[in-house]
């Protein structure tokens, strides 16, 4: 059994190292948005460079996020970590080296595959190492602390952008690695899962992440018609064909379809795919229209889209608690709807927009909305399977909001006509940014629609979630398997 304690050295130790692994992928998935107007001005580069900086990060990470924690509960997670965590590091220096847009995108994919391996082990970490009466403890000041980085992040990265250059960025990400992998080797015990003995499912990895892969270089592409998008498109859905029916034959799968037989497990993910599609489009537009459009700073950009974030971390757990007292339905309806409705105050955001009239009330709606669904939504995931499972629901639940996101910032500029040069166009920008809010907007209110009918108060004695406090816009939060040995 764990039996670290909280108030020791090695306990702190620990708690440390988690931050900052943790701290290291959620600074990035809130930063680089903020910097890709100077990237793309810069570099040279047109929407579709903008938009593959954002995805091909997270096309390896969604598609390799599940394996990432099979490895560590196979192999140890310490190591594993580290591994990650050094990996990330060392494509981040690529990033922050890159002379032009292809590198810079390639980078990215390295980097989210560092992501997917030190992404799981955090929390696991933690669970695996400490004293089961100090674990709850541990788990908030790891999920606070994490909160803070991501609140962080968007004011960080336009420092950082406005200051030193957007390169920063990532190169940020090679100290806070120099310090945390040591830290790891010396304080943190090994361990692992004692159940980890099948193979690992790396075609099913491979084919999901290909999949992912071709269906967004067809959206991003489809302005040009030409045979290769729609050689992509049917490939992609190709390979996603062979992904369901790999992961029906195997007998030991990444992602065993079987969980999908409960039906308040496939209703919770469908509501995940709709309100993270929406989040993962807004961010990447927003971003930008705050800059293109209103002609703010990057520094000032980041600022204005702190609101959400600090709402998070502010009330996050109460709202855990509202949700345990009166069930998920009614937060799953009603959060959507709020976000919703922050997205169309947004359709006021334009040229000279003041930040106190038309921005600040934008972002406090959504994020009263983010409050009120993301806590009811994780528990909802982990209450549809039995709790053996509920570390492989929240990977599943994790991976669908990271593809949704990707699958929205590759489609919304398509959708809205934007061309490849809008971003360095104010007039065309906004022309298509209020079209795409209205999307989103929409893709909520579906959401909240499948919520109110298909989501129902789960058992009484059903797995709760140990991270109540988050801060995280772009997935929800990870949990952890609770059976572990140490090595």
């Amino acid at each position: 059994m764990p039996d670290v304690r909280l108030s020791s050295p090695q306990g702190k130790w620990i708690l440390l190292t988690t931050v900052l692994g943790s701290s290291m992928a959620l600074l990035d998935s809130t930063v680089v948005n903020v910097a890709l107007p100077r990237i793309g001005r810069d570099l040279d580069a047109d929407l579709a460079a903008l938009q593959w900086t954002v995805n091909a990060y997270m096309v390896t990470l969604a598609g390799l996020i599940l394996l990432g924690g099979a490895l560590g509960d196979r192999f140890g997670r310490r190591r594993i970590f580290v591994i990650g965590v050094l990996w990330f590091a060392a494509a981040s220096l690529l990033c922050g080296l890159a002379p032009n847009a292809g590198v810079l995108i390639a980078a990215r994919a390295l980097q989210g595959i560092g992501g997917a391996l030190l992404t799981p082990g955090s929390l696991a970490l933690i669970q695996a190492s400490f004293h089961p009466d100090d674990r709850g403890r541990a788990v908030g000041l790891w999920s606070g602390f994490g909160g803070v980085g991501a609140a962080v992040g968007p004011f960080l990265g336009g420092w950082l952008v406005d200051g030193a250059g957007w390169r920063w960025v990532f190169l940020l990400n090679v100290p806070l690695a120099l310090l945390c992998a040591p830290i790891a080797l010396r304080h943190v015990p090994e361990s692992s899962d004692e159940r980890a003995h099948a193979r690992f499912d790396v075609l099913g990895a491979v084919l999901g992440a290909a999949a992912l892969a071709l269906l967004t270089y067809a959206l991003i592409e489809a302005r040009g018609a030409s045979w290769a998008v729609a050689v992509s498109a049917v490939a992609g859905a190709a390979a996603a064909v062979a992904f369901v029916a790999v992961e029906r034959r195997r007998t030991d799968p990444m992602m065993p379809l079987d969980v999908f037989a409960s039906r308040q497990f496939t209703a919770v993910n469908l509501v995940t795919l709709c309100v993270y599609a929406a989040f993962g489009g807004f961010f990447f537009l927003a971003a930008l229209q705050l800059q293109v459009v209103v002609g703010w700073s990057a520094l000032a950009a980041g600022t204005a889209l702190l609101p959400t974030t600090v709402l998070m971390l502010l009330l996050s757990a109460r709202s855990g608690e509202l949700s345990e007292r009166l069930g998920p339905r009614l937060q799953l309806t009603v959060g959507p709807l709020l976000c919703a409705a922050g997205m169309l105050l947004m359709l006021r955001v334009g040229p000279g927009a003041s930040y106190l009239t038309d921005v600040l009330p934008a972002l406090v709606v959504l994020g009263l909305g983010m409050v009120t669904l993301v806590a009811p939504l994780t528990a909802s995931v982990l209450a549809a399977l039995d709790t053996a499972r509920a570390g492989l629901a929240s990977g599943i639940n994790n991976a669908a909001a990271r593809a949704a996101g990707l699958v929205a910032v590759a489609a919304l500029p398509l959708l809205t006509g934007m061309g490849e040069e809008a971003y360095r166009s104010a007039a065309a920008f906004d022309d298509a940014f209020g079209p795409a809010m209205l999307i989103c907007a929409g893709v909520l209110v579906a959401g909240s629609v499948i919520a109110f009918t298909t989501v129902r108060r789960p058992a009484p004695d059903c797995r709760r979630p140990e991270c109540r406090t988050h801060g995280s816009v772009l997935a929800p939060p990870l949990e952890a398997e609770g059976r572990v040995r140490q090595a």
